[in-house]
């Protein structure tokens, strides 16, 4: 499963499609010209046990990265996936 990335404005989100439909979303504010705040992540039911959450934050994480941004974690789901995962410190903000 491919995850695609939209941004507009101060606004964007990570989701994955599936037959035309999203498998799911996660959606993002910016928050200045350094840091980013996921404020909601949601995986459709019929993909419930398939990581795809986890992978959508991956995916967050990455862009963080590349693009030398912080994270702050709102979206309780991501939230707790970066307490899960002290590898994503390094973006977190």
């Amino acid at each position: 499963m491919e995850i695609k990335q939209e941004e507009k404005d101060s606004k964007g989100r990570f989701y994955i499609p599936v037959d035309g439909k999203e498998a799911g979303e996660m959606t993002y504010s910016k928050a200045g010209d350094d840091k980013f705040i996921i404020d909601h992540t949601e995986v459709d039911e019929k993909y419930k046990g398939q990581s795809l959450g986890l992978k959508l934050v991956e995916a967050a994480v990455a862009y963080a990265r590349s693009n030398n941004l912080k994270i702050m974690p709102l979206c309780p789901f991501a939230k707790k996936m970066f307490e899960r995962h002290t590898e994503f410190n390094d973006v977190l903000w």
